[in-house]
């Protein structure tokens, strides 16, 4: 009988032991995230009884907390809500937060160390706790000219300052109104929920970071930097561009969008193959370099990697493994490759920066409750080394200008300023309708703005759909 109280006493505290050690490694390790997790609704409770610092886009306060007169003392406001919506996200009762709300939720909530001053004289005073304010680079003027662009036609915009990284626009359609997220009223936040997720087009979906398609022809300029950095080619190299090209190993023939020969006697320059978007000579380019070399190319522009902005983007793709008949569909960005609006305003980006890829962010600045600044981002290069020669990237750059001065980008013209870009139309599964893009900069020789511009199963091109929003956008940011 000892025996067995012995051996029962010792499971006992076994089990003691592993409940104090659970208990330990949660208050130690977990609380943090299980404190900032969306379901815990007892923090969230906690944290409507302190005013919520502001989310702003300059000076103006895109997303604040206003006092009420219910049980819970802040509500959540947010200024053109639909229009900040893919960057500001939401702060729901409910659901928790996205975007900007919840990256930046210890700022906003004033549970940031850098705070840590600030509530020890809130303390003292005796006043109300107070979170941070986060500033956006947003550019006001170029986020409003990217919305209304879109006009309710599913797809996205971003712009980025070429030589920062800094997301100058990042817009999305259809969008959502988050103060209708963000209510007191937990059954109307249900509803327009349950609406938004049944909605086909997904309006709670963050396409500027999160949509990824095929880039089509905006491709191609990944392809020639790949075609310029193996130093086999120059922009006045003669490639082949006739009617038709038949895949590598198989029967299939790729067809340019004209359906005849992208010259007299189906040949012409690299240059020229880009400025018509000649997909028989881009399939033939992407087979000659290989899947290696375009993949090493795309990685060097940031695909394969995930961004925090700070809320986290999807990785854009190169196929791991294409046979070579898949690798020509790559020249024209189809088969497998992948890229959301971020993906493909960085390969703008970087070409317009001499070929340095800077790390893409949107907030500038982090401040105390009454706005004086506590930190601000500093921009930092992305990888060890440039995707590209400043020599190549000013070659590509120049060929990019041709594009729209007297080829298929020809609406992202903008009088009197040199603008380099590309169109592109991706296809789709059978039956759908193309994804147009276009991804421009500018100037040109010495680029503030680069932007691309993806508009999801819209049919049409996208140098008549796509280019006229980029044009707009840049217009916004170069405007004095």
């Amino acid at each position: 009988m000892t025996s067995s109280l012995r051996r029962l006493s010792g499971v006992f505290a076994v089990l003691l032991i592993a409940v104090l050690a659970n208990l330990a490694y949660v208050q130690m390790f977990k609380a943090d995230e299980y404190r900032s997790s969306t379901g815990n609704a007892r923090a969230l409770l906690q944290e409507y009884s302190r005013e919520r610092g502001p989310i702003l886009v300059g000076r103006r306060a895109v997303a604040k907390s206003v006092e009420t007169d219910d049980d819970l003392k802040y509500l959540r406001e947010y200024s053109n809500g639909p229009l900040f919506a893919s960057a500001s996200g939401f702060y729901s009762l409910v659901y928790g937060a996205t975007g900007i709300e919840k990256a930046e939720n210890r700022v906003l909530s004033g549970t940031d160390d850098r705070l840590l001053f600030d509530r020890l004289q809130q303390l003292i005073a005796g006043r109300d706790p107070q979170g941070g304010a986060v500033t956006l680079g947003l550019d006001s003027e170029a986020q409003e000219a990217a919305f209304a662009g879109l006009a309710g036609r599913p797809g996205a915009v971003v712009a980025i300052q070429p030589s920062t990284g800094l997301i100058l626009a990042m817009a999305q359609s259809p969008s959502f109104d988050p103060n209708r997220l963000s209510s007191h009223n937990s059954r109307e936040i249900q509803r327009y929920y349950k609406e938004l997720t049944a909605d086909p087009n997904e309006p709670l979906l963050n396409r500027p970071l999160a949509a990824a398609n095929p880039p089509g022809s905006t491709f191609k300029v990944v392809v020639t930097a790949a075609a310029l950095e193996s130093e086999r080619f120059t922009p006045s190299s003669i490639v082949p561009g006739p009617a038709t090209y038949t895949l590598p190993g198989t029967s299939t023939v790729v067809r340019n969008a004209s359906r005849t020969a992208c010259a007299p006697g189906g040949e012409l320059t690299l240059t020229e193959a880009l400025v018509v978007s000649c997909n028989t000579a881009f399939t033939w380019l992407a087979d000659q370099l290989g899947d290696d070399a375009i993949r090493d190319q795309a990685e060097r522009f940031g695909f394969g990697t995930s961004f925090e902005v700070p809320m986290p983007a999807v990785a854009g793709r190169y196929p791991t493994d294409p046979d070579p008949a898949q690798t020509a569909l790559t020249g024209i960005g189809q088969f497998d490759v992948r890229a959301t609006a971020l993906n493909m305003a960085q390969v703008a980006a970087a070409i317009a920066n001499a070929g340095v890829v800077m790390s893409p962010y949107l907030v500038s600045e982090i401040s105390s409750p009454d706005l004086t600044a506590l930190d601000s981002t500093t921009p930092e290069q992305f990888g060890d080394a440039p995707a590209m020669t400043a020599e190549h990237a000013l070659e590509l750059s120049d060929m990019m200008v041709e594009v729209v001065a007297r080829g298929t980008g020809s609406n992202g013209a903008i009088p009197g300023v040199a603008v380099a870009g590309k169109t592109g139309t991706a296809e789709n599964g059978p039956g759908e309708l193309d994804t147009v893009w276009f991804i421009s900069f500018a100037p040109a020789e010495s680029a503030d703005v680069a932007v691309a511009v993806v508009l999801e199963k819209s049919g049409g091109s996208g140098n008549s759909l796509a280019a006229p929003i980029a044009r707009s956008v840049m217009q916004a940011v170069l405007s004095p």
